[in-house]
């Protein structure tokens, strides 16, 4: 749902918003609101950052891999939350610290991770499939 709101700006935000918009391919409103939410996700978790192409922004450390792929290697290890941010830090060059930073993104934002878990799990299980189809057709 959408709302209609009024907001002052300068003109040299406006201008800027504008080129950057035309840039884009977006409007001005769509590139205003996807700055706003992600600037508040990264004062609410300082560390985090958005990386990638206007049609598919995603969450990741500032210095490190993204949000989802920290949180599927988490997933995968044993213990409880502690144990395992302290093994993923021993097997990366990751501080305890910004592991957390990434879990509480997510947990803050657990759809976006699911997204991104699953369609890593497609690309995964595809690969599997024209390998084995690779295999099949030279055996």
């Amino acid at each position: 749902m959408t709302t209609s709101t009024s907001f002052r700006l300068s003109e040299e935000a406006r201008r800027r918003l504008s080129e950057r918009a035309d840039r884009e391919g977006v409007s001005a409103t769509a590139l205003l609101e996807r700055l706003i939410i992600e600037g508040v996700d990264c004062l609410e978790h300082p560390g985090v950052v958005y990386r990638g192409p206007t049609h598919d922004r995603r969450a990741a450390l500032a210095a490190g891999p993204d949000v989802w792929e920290i949180v599927g290697r988490l997933r995968e290890l044993v213990g409880g939350e502690e144990d395992r941010i302290d093994l993923l830090a021993s097997e990366t060059d990751l501080h305890p610290r910004q592991i957390r930073t990434a879990l509480e993104f997510a947990a803050r934002h657990p759809d976006e991770v699911e997204t991104r878990s699953a369609r890593n799990e497609e690309a995964i299980e595809s690969g599997r499939e024209a390998a084995e189809q690779r295999r099949a057709l030279l055996a």
